[in-house]
């Protein structure tokens, strides 16, 4: 069972511009561990840049961010990528990797950069590939498959790593709704059964509401509001945040907010 009274993720007053543009001022905020965070708001307000600073792809200008009470800048990559995996929004593979290859790529960090897939290895990837639904994909090259398909997979190679955080960059961006609902399911499923704590860059507001445990609403590199979607997403705030109209309906037995669109069309 997961401590929730420690935090897995902290960012200390974290500070990141490039060059003069200030894009990240002064943030706080802690993820406990175990916890679905939700990171929401508009375009250009720090999300996907949090994940970065969180997987040491950007440093920050100042301030700390930290992994079970450790600085980052102190951990080694492989150390850290033993700890945090990262979901991209698309995977970036060009080369013509077979499933099998693509998920094994990410027990990288557990032997030497020249070392082969040991036992333990080829177990994790069978393991974490039957948990996905990929297994039956092994053999295809990565090229070949649909965008749902290839999500999975991404999943997969970072559930290799068996990390402590699960970092998401909108996952399903670029996905239909079945493919969306089943990413979410799975995620959702990791972070009750095993305590993989996951930080969720996402830009629908209903999937937010619908899978996430609470929400961090951003916008130009500030935390809005935080707490459970309910809360946070009210009309008055989704106006305020995102200059849109819309309103909000509470299921009375869930508790899971649906966030409807009003038009101004009249």
């Amino acid at each position: 069972m997961s401590d929730r009274s420690s935090p897995a993720l902290e960012f200390r007053a974290v500070s990141f511009s490039y060059g003069s543009d200030s894009l990240i001022d002064d943030l706080d905020f802690a993820v406990g561990a175990g916890e679905f965070l939700g990171l929401v708001g508009p375009n250009g307000s720090g999300k996907t840049t949090i994940v970065k600073l969180a997987s040491r792809v950007l440093r920050s200008r100042s301030g700390r961010v930290l992994v079970g009470g450790e600085d980052i800048g102190r951990l080694r990559p492989r150390d850290l990528a033993c700890r945090i995996a990262v979901v991209p929004q698309e995977s970036g593979v060009s080369f013509p990797y077979r499933v099998a290859e693509i998920v094994l790529m990410g027990r990288a960090p557990y032997h030497g950069l020249l070392a082969f897939d040991g036992e333990e290895d080829l177990a994790v990837a069978r393991e974490v590939m039957a948990l996905t639904d990929t297994e039956r994909l092994a053999d295809r090259y990565f090229f070949e498959l649909s965008g749902g398909e290839k999500q999975m997979v991404v999943i997969a190679r970072a559930l290799a790593q068996e990390p402590e955080i699960l970092l998401l960059d909108e996952p399903t961006a670029f996905l239909d709704i079945r493919h969306q609902i089943e990413i979410y399911e799975l995620i959702r499923r990791l972070n009750r059964e095993q305590g993989i704590t996951v930080v969720s860059v996402m830009h629908d507001l209903n999937l937010a509401g619908l899978y996430c445990e609470r929400l961090l609403l951003l916008k130009q590199g500030r935390v809005v509001r935080t707490g459970r979607p309910g809360d946070v997403l009210t009309p008055a705030t989704v106006r305020d945040v995102f200059e849109a109209d819309v309103h909000i309906e509470t299921h009375p037995a869930t508790g899971k907010v649906t966030v409807l669109p009003l038009s101004r069309m009249r």
